[in-house]
């Protein structure tokens, strides 16, 4: 009998793995998760968007909108950065990021710094705003590869029956 030939790509896995962790996410409006893979296509961290460990997510507000003080923005930590910060490994050089939304300016910082050379996402619905322009131009003076994963390839649904 011959292989499977309909198994997805290494890149759709990863990318799988990002958008279950995102699953994990409390955000009611952006959901968001990250996977980081080393040269060896091992996992060195997952996570997703959410609060602080021990800030518990009921009594911080999950609005947009507000002064400082009333807005998540002000207490998510973004899924990237979990992932850099949760990370097995203290080496992510070379490794690659999946992420299902393309980074903000601040994670960008935080990417560049680690040492990730390659970033796959999904979405790039905020391509206009300057956080994701100034995330663009940091990346291709860093040198940092980005691409959209062609995401049309790929229809999964995942099951617990097998």
């Amino acid at each position: 009998m011959p292989k499977r030939t309909n198994y997805i790509s290494r890149d759709e896995y990863f990318m799988w793995v990002a958008l279950l962790s995102a699953h994990r996410s409390k955000d009611p409006s952006t959901q968001v998760g990250a996977c980081i893979v080393d040269t060896t296509n091992r996992i060195l961290g997952i996570w997703y968007n959410g609060f602080p460990r021990g800030c518990h997510d009921d009594e911080f507000s999950w609005s947009s909108e507000g002064d400082l003080l009333d807005k998540k923005n002000t207490y998510v930590v973004h899924a990237e950065a979990n992932a850099i910060l949760n990370t097995w490994s203290n080496n992510t050089t070379w490794a690659r990021l999946y992420v299902t939304h393309f980074p903000c300016h601040e994670c960008t910082k935080l990417i560049i710094q680690s040492g990730i050379c390659d970033i796959i996402y999904i979405s790039d619905i905020k391509a206009g705003i300057e956080s994701i322009q100034a995330s663009k131009h940091m990346l291709d003076s860093a040198g940092v590869i980005y691409h959209q994963l062609d995401s049309t390839k790929s229809d999964l649904t995942i099951s617990f029956n097998i």
